[in-house]
């Protein structure tokens, strides 16, 4: 690249990272599309609409009945967001709360009301039950002229196949109706052309796409296994206060900013180029989730913000790599083309790893899960862009415009190899005790509590108390007055509190609470606030975690966990590498469990979030330590594989230090200026980053040799005989 190409290169990036600020502060349009204000935000940080139905019937209906009907709802509403939540209320009702959404009466429209639904052929008899539909959606069709026509594809259960099968055996020759009842009324009555047998049903005749979705939403909503009607919606205000969004996003820019001041210091010119990526990695990731319309709540904020101390990994590798290459005796020019190509397969094998877990944790979670998921994917694929696309455009052409001199690279020390190897028993010794301690911790607290960990309202449930104070308060004055008292009498801080918007209504969350402390809740409302004891309800309400999601992100683990092993066997050529990063994945979750344990650290949807990450994270540290090991096996053999690992291990152990430490620092920020609710994320989570450390550096190239050499010994000893 030549001196002017360098300066058009610069000008022009920063031409772009000006004009996609602006969008990302300002947006485009009268509706300020793209801007971080116009992104979808969550309950805790917008509100949104609560709506409570309750179960019709003179009989109580069975806890199956509701967890099932619940289920069913919670898939449905995550069409609004991922962030929805669907839990019980009492024992016949059942509460949606979709964040982002200010008109209740448009989602009660959209999303239908649930009832009874039938189908009935024209004698009357009920053919098919609203249970006996798995599935009902709108989409186009070819008709006979090959014009596109709007129907809805119906998708039955084994045993409606089989219902519906003799029904439209038996009213395909005279092309019979079968009425759909919705209610008491008639939403569609179509005519049978042929016997339908294999479970999958179209119903044409739609006068437009928009009538189509009505249809299938009718059937969908109709297909519940309770008969609900609509007991009261309400528009409710962010359940956190604005203070809480306005101190996250002040720590990320701090924590940014010192990152980016670290990187500077200890690499100079690389470091100016990382710095500038940095920026725009940020602003890419803030017009990439308006894009993809991803729900953002606090914990998703904290998620980014972590992700900002995950982008600069890459370019940490890379930056070594171009010192070791300018050690030898290269020249700038080829270092850095050199050091690019060498760190190009230890990137790319940790951000796929990376990305293995978000895709197993997409496809099989839903809810926060899926939303999580949707956010890391987009942080790996934009954090792999900027560093070795942009970072590399930009290092060029710094190089061009006259920063050639090895000085502002900066040269690899020779270090004295570290005897990582001969301590592999202290460490696993340590790894053992913490975990061990972890579960005796979960024993005595269950023994004692009923709770191996101290479990919050996300997976526990509680009361949810609904009080009409006397005057308008914000949610800064509730939690900074009112709070405080709810918190002395459960003798828990995990409290919730939500208004309802256009009234002084607020409802707190709480666990769940007696008769006694119910009763002293009220008189403690009353004798503070002036409120009347009459106007205040209680309910016991469900997790809003239910059991299928807590399910559903165990089992994405342990997939993910597997598909991981399977790529790093198929990288590697060896299953000891896969076994060894998995099994360090698995003690870092252990380890963190440990901690909540030890720590009585609040575990709610924040836990599954740090779990989740600390599974995509903790592995990059691994692999680029085996990437060495790999590399230098091929340079010099494995007569002496000891001391190999050592050596491995110590070359990458500053890049395995630095990458930690810069989202180390993004996070720890985070802590220190964040929420409690954030705090709760971002505690456990500097223990995780630690861990991970630990283990890349200090077991995975110790169990690794420990293996191979078991596992090699005895392959040879038998073909020695």
């Amino acid at each position: 690249m030549s001196r002017k190409k360098g300066i058009i290169t610069l000008v022009a990036f920063f031409v772009i990272l000006a004009g996609l600020i602006y969008i990302a502060v300002f947006g485009v349009g009268e509706n300020g599309a793209g801007s971080a204000s116009s992104i979808k935000q969550g309950l805790d940080l917008a509100g949104g609409v609560s709506i409570t139905y309750q179960a019709v019937g003179d009989e109580e209906p069975s806890a199956a009945d509701m967890d099932d009907t619940v289920y069913k709802l919670q898939r449905r509403v995550e069409q609004y967001s991922t962030e929805a939540q669907v839990y019980k209320e009492g024992t016949d009702r059942i509460n949606i709360e979709i964040p982002g959404v200010s008109d209740a009466n448009a989602v009660l429209e959209e999303l239908g009301k649930p009832g009874s639904l039938i189908f009935e052929d024209s004698s009357g008899n009920t053919v098919l039950e609203g249970t006996d539909v798995a599935d009902a959606q709108a989409v186009y069709q070819k008709d006979e002229m090959g014009n596109q026509i709007p129907v809805v594809a119906l998708t039955l259960t084994e045993e409606g196949r089989q219902k519906f099968a003799e029904a439209t055996t038996a009213a395909a020759p005279t092309h019979d109706i079968i009425r759909i009842i919705y209610d008491g009324q008639e939403v569609s009555a179509p005519s049978v052309q042929n016997a339908i047998t294999d479970g999958n049903a179209v119903i044409t005749g739609m006068e437009s796409y928009e009538a189509a979705e009505n249809l299938a939403s009718t059937i969908r909503i109709g297909g519940l296994k309770l008969e609900l009607e609509e007991l009261r919606s309400n528009v409710v205000g962010a359940q956190l206060g604005s203070s809480a969004l306005e101190k996250s996003l002040q720590a990320g820019a701090i924590g940014m900013a010192i990152v980016m001041i670290f990187m500077i210091v200890v690499y100079w010119i690389p470091g100016l180029a990382s710095a500038l990526a940095l920026g725009l990695y940020v602003v890419l990731m803030i017009l990439l989730l308006y894009g993809f319309d991803i729900t953002l709540t606090l914990p998703g904020v904290a998620g980014i913000i972590l992700s900002i101390g995950m982008a600069v990994d890459a370019n940490v590798i890379i930056f070594a790599r171009i010192r070791e290459e300018i050690a030898t005796g290269k020249t700038v020019k080829t270092a850095l083309k050199i050091g690019f190509q060498k760190a190009l397969s230890a990137i790319l094998d940790g951000n796929i790893t990376t990305l293995i877990a978000a895709a197993v944790l997409g496809f099989i979670g839903s809810g926060t899960i899926r939303g999580f998921a949707q956010t890391l994917a987009l942080g790996v694929v934009v954090s792999m862009f900027t560093a070795l696309t942009i970072t590399r455009t930009l290092l060029n052409a710094l190089y061009a415009i006259g920063f050639q001199n090895e000085k502002f690279y900066g040269k690899a020390k020779e270090r004295k190899t570290v005897n990582f190897v001969s301590k592999k028993g202290i460490f696993f010794g340590v790894s053992i005790a913490v975990i061990v301690v972890g579960f005796v911790f979960m024993g005595l607290y269950q023994a004692r509590t009923g709770q191996a960990l101290n479990y919050s309202l996300d997976f526990v449930g509680g009361t949810s108390t609904s009080v009409t104070f006397q005057e308008d308060m914000s949610i800064e004055q509730i939690d900074a007055e009112v709070v405080p008292y709810i918190e002395e009498i459960t003798g828990d801080g995990n409290v919730q509190s939500q208004k309802v918007q256009g009234s002084n209504q607020v409802i707190f969350k709480t666990r769940t609470l007696n008769a006694d402390e119910r009763e002293e809740m009220s008189a403690m409302f009353s004798d503070q606030f002036g409120v009347n004891e009459e106007t205040i309800t209680t309910e016991t309400i469900s997790s809003t975690i239910s059991a299928e999601t807590r399910q559903e992100a165990v089992i994405a683990v342990v997939v993910a966990a597997a598909f991981m092993l399977i790529y790093i066997w198929f990288r590697f050529k060896d299953i000891r590498f896969g076994a060894s990063a998995v099994t360090a994945l698995l003690h870092d979750v252990l380890v963190v469990i440990a901690f909540y344990a030890v720590a009585r650290v609040s575990v709610g949807s924040t836990f599954i979030a740090c779990i989740l990450t600390i599974v995509g994270y903790s592995i990059n540290a691994t692999i680029v330590i085996f990437d060495r090991i790999r590399e230098n096996m091929k340079l010099e053999g494995d007569a002496d594989l000891p001391g190999l690992v050592d050596k491995s291990i110590t070359q990458t152990l500053s890049r395995s230090v630095f990458t930690s430490l810069t989202t180390f620092i993004m996070v720890a920020v985070l802590y220190v200026m964040g929420v409690s609710s954030v705090q709760e994320f971002a505690l456990p989570l500097m223990i995780g980053i630690v861990c991970g450390t630990y283990s890349s550096v200090c077991i995975t190239g110790s169990l690794w040799l420990v293996l191979r050499t078991r596992i090699g010994g005895r392959e040879k000893a038998k073909a020695k005989k």
